[in-house]
This record gives structure tokens, sequence and C-alpha cells, in this order.
């Protein structure tokens, strides 16, 4: 079939056509599938300037069309007439002419016209066609491999979009916490000059659709202000510490107000102290006033050095798969950071990676590491991760401090945590 002929200039020239009959050209060079061709043009259509009423004429068009048509050295060209193409899509002659035009701009169809401007042709007995004149598919053909990697960079774009604004939910949701928790115990720092900078972040995020330029512009702010409220938050909670409230006193503040950190969590609470409070079932209860207060303040500030120096207690050693098998939101999320985890090893290296996607402070994860030594930082890590994402904790980095004072006490038992972690996996799988 020749295709030397040219039209015959009774139809207007327009650049989208001019740009269309040249992709004409590469598409009867190319071998592509009339199925990926389509696809690919209405994965990226309302990118591209399609409408829906677009795609539906492209579609009505498409399945005029044979598989030899596809093949290189040949054009899909459709010869239906207006009327049947009106029958067929249910539109009205004026707009199937205005989404028909709309094809040509977008560089997706062209036209082959013949001398008169009449739609005709013919295939021979093998279904090849001979000749015809009417519209022409060959555009997408050529542009499969374009719009193809459009839809792939566009995926991506959406995943890239989705991961920061889980980024951002998780940020500002710590910050509301902890700012929350901190009015709520009266612990001293500028809270309400805090809460003013956090509602002017909140007023910026876009309602819905926000590129990703928006995101990435509005990430850091959210966490430079969540990293100002921890070190605010964590020195006013020690300086409520090592204030000279008697633990009476103390213990009538907390009563009157919620714990800071871990509120509604059944593992730790912490009050201005940050004593530990409650406990699971498997846990031993203890409270502030347990401890006696009779021998000052130097004593107690020496028995402070002593307790931290006294060696952790290597009974609770955590137990590798124990932990990976109580876990296992902990365990997915570590697997998806493309390591392969054969060890403790590996998992800490990954903990301080997924420590920032629950808002965990740095300086706590430190300390964490400088208190309970590498594998028992990450396994407690694993645990408020575990604990965070089942909506059980709601301030990690509270939560951890916690247990770091609990670890320095003696009295932190992993091992025991996951132990009831699994018992309750079952009670619930068996239901």
């Amino acid at each position: 079939m020749s295709h030397d002929t040219q039209p015959s200039g009774w139809r207007k020239a327009t650049a989208g056509l001019a740009i269309a009959e040249r992709h004409a050209h590469a598409g009867e060079r190319a071998a592509i599938p009339k199925a990926r061709a389509f696809t690919a043009a209405k994965r990226v259509g309302p990118q591209i300037g399609l409408k829906p009423g677009d795609l539906l004429l492209l579609d009505t068009l498409g399945a005029f069309t044979q598989p030899q048509d596809w093949t290189a050295g040949r054009r899909p060209i459709v010869w239906a007439s207006n009327a049947y193409l009106v029958e067929r899509t249910g539109f009205s002659l004026s707009a199937l002419k205005r989404h028909a035009r709309r094809l040509t701009e977008a560089g997706v169809i062209t036209f082959r016209d013949s001398p008169n401007g009449k739609r005709w042709g013919y295939r021979d007995a093998e279904g090849v066609i001979v000749e015809a004149y009417g519209f022409d598919l060959s555009p997408l053909a050529a542009r499969a491999e374009e719009f193809e990697q459009l839809h792939a960079e566009l995926q991506a774009e959406r995943a890239e979009c989705q991961r920061l604004k889980r980024q951002i939910t998780i940020t500002r949701r710590m910050i509301r916490a902890r700012i929350e928790a901190a009015q709520r115990e009266t612990l001293d720092g500028p809270w309400d000059r805090l809460s003013a900078f956090f509602d002017d972040l909140l007023a910026r995020l876009p309602r819905r659709n926000a590129c990703r330029e928006t995101l990435e512009q509005l990430l850091p702010g959210f966490q430079k202000l969540l990293k100002r409220v921890e070190t605010i938050l964590l020195s006013s909670v020690e300086a409520v510490e090592n204030s000279d409230q008697t633990p009476e006193e103390r213990s009538e503040k907390s009563t009157k107000q919620n714990t800071v950190g871990a509120i509604s969590d059944p593992h730790i609470q912490i009050t201005n102290q940050l004593h530990i409070v409650t406990s699971t079932g498997s846990e031993i209860a203890t409270t502030p006033n347990n401890k006696p207060d009779t021998k000052g303040q130097n004593d107690i500030e020496t028995q402070r050095v002593e307790q931290s120096r006294k060696p952790q207690n290597m009974s609770d050693e955590p137990h590798f798969p124990t932990m990976i098998r109580a876990c296992p939101e902990f365990s997915t999320w570590a697997k998806t950071m493309g390591e392969a985890i054969r060890n403790w090893h590996d998992l800490h290296r990954i903990a301080g990676q997924l420590g920032p996607m629950i808002g965990l402070s740095k300086l706590v994860w430190n300390r964490a590491q400088e208190q309970l030594g590498n594998r028992r930082a990450t396994a407690a890590l694993a645990l408020v991760f575990e604990k965070h994402c089942a909506g059980e904790v709601t301030s990690p980095s509270g939560y951890l401090y916690g247990m770091i004072r609990k670890a320095r006490a003696g009295e932190l038992h992993l091992d025991r945590s996951f132990h009831g972690r699994l018992k309750r996996q079952t009670k619930l799988s068996a239901l």
C-alpha cells in the first residue's frame, strides 16, 4: 500500500496536525502491537490533554483495526463513516468532530485524506489493507514507548508523593501529641508559640492533588518543628525530674493530669518524673512513691549514678526470631529497605533508618544505644515501632525514653513483652 499521496489541502493545516503526521510516518516503521499502543495512550490520556469522550472515540476507531495493520510497513487506517461512528458512540456530529480534532491535536491520530475528502478503503483476501483513506492511527504506534515512559514517571511521582504525605502525616501527628501532652502537664516551654508555628504549617498543606515539589518544601518545616518540640520537651521533663518538688507533690500533680508521651499505652506511661506506673499482666508495676526519698538530693543523685553504671540484666537478652515474629510490622518495613536481614547487626543498621519514619528523636535513639547497647536498643525500637503502628503509642520518643529509664532500674524485660505480643496475636488469629 502506497502512502506517497499528500493531502489535497482541503483540510485546514494546524501545528498539531503536522506533528501528528510526522508521528504517523514514524509509526509506519514501528511494529507495536495494538493492545500495547492503546494501553499506553489511555494510561496517560489526562496528562496529554485527552478527555473521556476522546478516549471513547479512540477505542471505537481501534475496534475497526486488525492485528496485521500494526506490523512494520503498514498503517492502521479506519474509514468508518461519520454516521456509523455517531451511531456507535452516541455523540452528535459536532461532538464527534470535536473529539476527533482533540485526538489529532494531542498527536495520537492523524488523517489520511483522499482527493475528494471521502473515507474509503478495501482489504485483500488475507485482510491486508490495500488502499484506504480516513482516520490514521499510526501515531499511536510511534508514541507507545514515549507514553510508557511518561506513565512510569507518573507512577514514580505518585509513589514519591505518597511517601512524602505519609512522612508529613506521621510528623504532624507527633508534633500535635507532644505539644498537647506538654500543655496538659503544664511543662515549661513556649508551647503556644510552637502551636502557632504548627497551625501555620498545617494551613499551608494542600487539600488535594499536591505536587511533589510542594510536599518537598513543606516536609523539612514539619521535621524541623518536631525536632525543636522534642528538644524542648525533653529539657522540660528533665528539669522537672531535677526540681525540688517532693514525691507527694509530683504524685498529686500527675493524678490531676494525663501522662506525657505514652497516652493510652499499656506498656509504659511517663509522668513528670518519667517513672513507670503501669504494666501489662506479664510486667511488674511500680510507682514513683515506691522509691524511698529519705537520703536527700545528694544521695539520690549518687544512687542514680551508681544505678546507671550497673551492668544490664543480660538474662533478658532479646531473642532474634522471637522479636521478628512478635513485630511483623517492623519486620516488613525492615525488609522493604532493600537489604538482607541476617542478624542483629543488619537489623541495627536498618533500625536507625526506620526510627525517623515514626518521628523518633535522634537524641533519644542515640541515648538508647548508649544505655542499652545496640542489640537491646534495636529490640526496644522494634517494640516501639510495632506499638506505634498499632496505635498503642502516640509518642515514640517519650516511650523509648521511658524504656531507657526502666532498663537503668533493671526492670526492662523485652523478651517478656515480645512473648506477650505473640500470645495476643495467637488469640486474635483464633477468633
